[in-house]
């Protein structure tokens, strides 16, 4: 198995959205904001080689929306999807299968994009994979979530004929395994990847970025907050006890890190990049 980061951009979201109740006296400590009291995010995407099979772990903010809709959101960096995939010896072409973590646009707008003016997979040779209860919560989504949810990047992998549909505690091939989450939004999948001797786990919007491993520091953003603050409990206690490996989807400044106890209960532990683990 081979492990690459395909970094997507970067793009930026309100900080105090981005941790709900937590005072930013507190928050600012740990995840730094500008003047206008944004904080710079990353779309971290993740390509796994396993035997004849190269796997997208989801695909970024696209750029097929229009420059009103990019001016909500700042995005910076040198970095795009297909840049960072040719970086690493792939083009779209290559790519055999998508796994989309969940259906909100910083997720999964690079899915699809417009060729002669019309809204194509981008990745003409994967089979797109999504949770059944995502793709259900995407097509009727409440009035709150209704934004994240942009029928462009949703409807084309319909009717493409390329979408599947996984299932919590199934598997996408006999490394990943999919684990569904239901506090950020129905049916989110954070995948755990068996790595040699190590898990893996990319674990998305469960926990956007290091700063929010503290249990009851919870994204505003999730839609059923006291369900993501059982399930981050639940998911963190089995990490620290299995030893599991945290990749960040979000953090602009912490690519991968192990747990620790603390008196105050589990935190962040070493920090590092998919590189230093490699087998």
């Amino acid at each position: 198995m081979k492990l690459q980061v395909i970094e997507a951009g970067n793009f930026m979201l309100d900080g105090g959205a981005m941790f709900g109740v937590v005072p930013k006296t507190l928050w600012e400590k740990t995840y730094p904001a500008n003047e206008k009291n944004l904080c710079n995010l990353a779309t971290r995407c993740l390509l796994i080689e396993d035997e004849n099979r190269k796997i997208l772990i989801d695909t970024g903010l696209g750029y097929k929306q229009n420059e009103k809709f990019f001016s909500f959101y700042y995005r910076n960096g040198d970095y795009t999807l297909k840049s960072s995939l040719e970086n690493a010896g792939y083009t779209c072409d290559d790519i055999t299968d998508v796994l989309l973590t969940h259906l909100h646009f910083d997720h999964c707008g690079g899915a699809i994009e417009y060729a002669d003016g019309e809204l194509i997979p981008a990745f003409k040779n994967a089979t797109y994979y999504v949770s059944k209860e995502q793709w259900k919560w995407a097509q009727h989504p409440n009035k709150r979530e209704k934004p994240s949810f942009i029928p462009e990047n949703i409807n084309p992998l319909e009717e493409s004929g390329q979408l599947r549909f996984v299932h919590n505690n199934g598997k996408l091939t006999e490394n990943i395994t999919i684990k569904t989450y239901d506090g950020h939004t129905q049916g989110m999948i954070a995948p755990q990847i068996r790595y040699g001797e190590k898990t893996i786990v990319y674990v998305a919007d469960l926990i956007p970025t290091s700063a929010h491993i503290p249990v009851s520091w919870v994204c505003g953003f999730d839609v059923q907050p006291l369900n993501s603050l059982k399930e981050k409990e639940q998911f963190l206690q089995e990490a620290f006890n299995n030893g599991y490996i945290l990749f960040f989807e979000h953090d602009a400044y912490t690519e991968c890190c192990n747990l620790q106890m603390t008196e105050k209960g589990i935190r962040k532990g070493k920090e590092f990049k998919v590189a230093d683990i490699i087998l």
